[in-house]
């Protein structure tokens, strides 16, 4: 078990683009505690498999430092750092037993049989194996298989992080919330610093209790699944997480008002001088602005969309299109409808990155 230090690491995959300062991953200092739950969330191409990738040992950054309790690892090979990790498709050994298969790290390591054993059996039940132990893993499914994978990664009581690159993928819909559950159940049995790369949001915020959002290359924000949901700090922040997105909304903002598209809108905060000539934005979740029956801002509605247990309005604000709730009841005169928002709830952004406020 390990705290992981991240100290001005930054990484390019050719010196010419280092000199023209192109970064595949942006320069970044950040502390990974012992024991902790991370997700590493973003889209595709946007440094996650790469940054694990420098943690594990696989790619050397190209400046920075990696620390492993105070440690500097950073130039180590994979095995000397005492990781483990899981990939996107199962690597197993398809001729061995489901038990051979979780004793072969244990094995390779020189522990006692009895203690291989004992571990064996502890895992194999964690991820219900227990009655597969003996079956040759050529013959289970794609989700058996990636149940042993996650356990060779798990096995070892020794290791310093557990790292799994969108180990999900693979796995039937269906059991994707099971085996999150047995993995978030698996990590507070054993306190294991764990780091979780995905792409989607559902795996972050079910799994990890800190989630780590990348974009471009670049940490934008670390926090609670709740934190990223109610004080998003960069506008990508606000429309990656959630379904719909938070509505981005370009404004003039002056004191405690906003003004989108000629109309005004009160905030639930005071603001001074906005940085010059940077781009400003207000950022409101979809479940903070409601269609009403007659008060509120004139809105023109496009449609709405019954997800069962909510109903989302997608509106017209001048220019400007969101999304807001359609309360049950509420009548609408032809496309006509207002809208209200919840002044608390609204974000002002700079150049994407939110501004405070004052109370």
């Amino acid at each position: 078990m390990a705290r992981i230090d991240l100290v001005d690491l930054a990484h390019s995959y050719s010196p010419a683009l280092q000199a023209a300062n192109i970064y595949a991953l942006k320069p970044m200092t950040m502390t990974w505690r012992q024991g902790g739950a991370y997700a590493l969330l973003g889209p595709s191409g946007c440094g996650k498999t790469t940054l694990l990738n420098i943690i594990s040992g696989l790619v050397v950054p190209t400046q920075g430092k990696v620390m492993f309790d105070g440690t500097d690892v950073t130039r180590l090979p994979t095995e000397k750092r005492n990781i483990a990790q899981v990939f996107q498709f199962p690597v197993i050994y398809d001729t061995m037993s489901v038990r051979q298969n979780l004793a072969f790290p244990l094995k390779n390591r020189g522990v006692p049989a009895a203690e291989i054993e004992a571990r064996v059996k502890e895992i194999a039940d964690l991820l219900d194996l227990g009655a597969e132990l003996d079956r040759r893993a050529r013959g289970l499914g794609a989700d058996a298989k990636q149940k042993i994978s996650l356990g060779r990664g798990l096995v070892r009581a020794d290791v310093a992080a557990v790292l799994f690159d969108e180990p999900l993928t693979v796995i039937d819909p269906a059991l994707k919330w099971e085996l999150r559950s047995k993995l978030k159940a698996l990590h507070r049995k054993l306190d294991i610093t764990m780091i979780y790369v995905t792409h989607d949001q559902t795996e972050a915020l079910t799994f990890a209790d800190t989630v780590v959002v990348m974009h471009d290359g670049g940490i934008v924000q670390a926090g609670r699944p709740d934190e990223l949901f109610e004080r998003p700090e960069h506008t990508f922040v606000g429309h990656f997480i959630g379904s719909p997105g938070m509505n981005i909304l370009k404004a003039d903002v002056a004191g405690r008002s906003a003004h989108v598209g000629g109309v005004a809108v009160p905030l639930g905060r005071g603001y001074g001088a906005l940085p010059s000539g940077a781009k400003i934005e207000i950022g409101i979740r979809p479940e903070y602005a409601r269609l009403t029956g007659g008060e509120g801002i004139a809105v023109k509605v496009e449609r709405i969309d019954d997800l069962g247990r909510i109903r989302f309005a997608k509106v017209r604000l001048g220019e400007a299109r969101l999304s807001v709730v359609a309360p049950p009841g509420v009548a609408l005169d032809g496309d006509a409808a207002r809208i209200v928002f919840d002044p608390a709830q609204i974000h002002v952004y700079a150049d994407s990155r939110r501004v405070a406020g004052e109370a």
